[in-house]
């Protein structure tokens, strides 16, 4: 039962992620009309029909889980090609409830949790730092470029890639996303690990990435 909360769209995110986790719960397939994972368009309608909320409401918060780890968003790259031949790109957004959020609904935490490597120290005492749903630790200052990593990981996990290929990947991702709890990150580190995501697999298969990776390289560079 929905108790009052303080912050005007507390109601409305734990009503997004009560859906989710129904779902999730009641699901037959990973996607699909009984699927965990949903579609935006299935989304807004479902929550409209069952809680009367706006599209605006389901977008804005539905942003905040997600940014949050309550929700994850994975990206199915795919192509069609049309009668005069030329192939053109596609993507699908899939949304579903994470284990944090399978978590918060539960209002406990399940022994198979991994402990976060914060979990002993007040990150609430910090000025400078945030802690996200997912038990990671980032500064304020870069809170944008990890989100952007985050869907950099998802478009990688749901590519064509290798396993192999998308374990160095996400490797380098992370070994950039920890740099980003420091105040002054490591400049030389990131651009190492920068590197090997444009010169590897990844740079050369996926597309949109040499995009994204080029979009996010001037925020690596201003690091120091």
């Amino acid at each position: 039962m929905i108790q009052a909360m303080a912050h005007p769209n507390d109601i409305i995110r734990e009503q997004i992620l009560q859906y989710f986790y129904d779902r999730n719960a009641n699901a037959t397939s990973q996607k699909g009309k009984k699927g965990s994972e949903v579609k935006i368009s299935d989304i807004k309608r479902e929550l409209k029909n069952r809680h009367g909320l706006t599209q605006q409401q389901v977008i804005s918060n539905l942003n905040y889980l997600i940014d949050s780890g309550w929700v994850a968003k994975k990206v199915d790259n795919r192509s069609f090609r049309t009668r005069a031949g030329t192939e053109i790109p596609s993507q699908r957004e899939w949304y579903s409830i994470t284990s944090v959020g399978i978590d918060r609904i539960e209002e406990q935490s399940s022994e198979f949790v991994k402990p976060s490597p914060y979990a002993n120290i007040n990150i609430s005492a910090s000025n400078s730092v945030v802690q996200l749903g997912d038990g990671n630790v980032v500064n304020k200052s870069y809170v944008g470029l990890f989100d952007d990593l985050n869907a950099l990981s998802d478009e990688i996990t749901s590519s064509d890639l290798d396993d192999e290929d998308k374990v160095s990947s996400i490797a380098d991702i992370e070994t950039i996303k920890n740099q980003l709890a420091k105040p002054e990150p490591d400049k030389s580190i990131i651009g190492m690990a920068l590197d090997s995501l444009k010169n590897g697999a990844t740079g050369k298969v996926i597309s949109g990435i040499p995009k994204i990776v080029d979009s996010l390289e001037p925020l690596f560079q201003t690091v120091t």
